[in-house]
């Protein structure tokens, strides 16, 4: 019996995974190249972590400038002030990072979230930096790790 005329055809990405098992040395950017599309922005998950790990200690930074302090004291309250401030502008320089990494990515849902996050930064700063400082939208910063990372895990 003769079998019908099958035009076999093999994808790019095939060829790759097929050298792949026979041996030839090819890295993971490689296979990337030919399995996304070209304007996809693929992120290793340790550059993520390395820049949550950062935001997660200037969170931390932030908790502690957060804590309630003699209001008698104007030094205090200044050094307060100040921290916060930091705290503050380095969260949205991390998270603004992030924002700008996520476009087009495998990490599709952190660009929404970095977006507002920011936002809520920023509010955060424009609060902190008035004549009476208002840490409300600080604590609201502080607690939005905990927001995002229950809705992704």
């Amino acid at each position: 019996m003769r079998l019908p005329n099958v035009k076999h055809t093999i994808s790019g990405g095939a060829v790759l995974l097929l050298a792949l098992l026979s041996g030839c040395s090819y890295t993971l950017s490689d296979v990337r190249k030919v399995t996304y599309p070209p304007d996809f922005n693929y992120i290793e998950p340790q550059d993520i972590k390395t820049d949550m790990a950062r935001m997660a200690a200037q969170i931390r930074l932030l908790d502690i400038a957060l804590a309630p302090v003699d209001g008698s004291d104007p030094a205090a309250l200044d050094n307060q002030r100040q921290t916060v401030m930091a705290a503050l502008d380095s969260i949205e320089q991390i998270a603004s990072g992030l924002q700008s990494v996520n476009a087009g990515s495998n990490h599709p849902y952190m660009q929404d979230f970095m977006r507002d996050f920011v936002a809520k930064v920023d509010k955060a700063r424009g609060a902190a930096s008035l004549a009476e400082p208002r840490y409300y939208f600080a604590g609201k910063v502080a607690g939005g790790c905990a927001v995002c990372h229950q809705v992704n895990r």
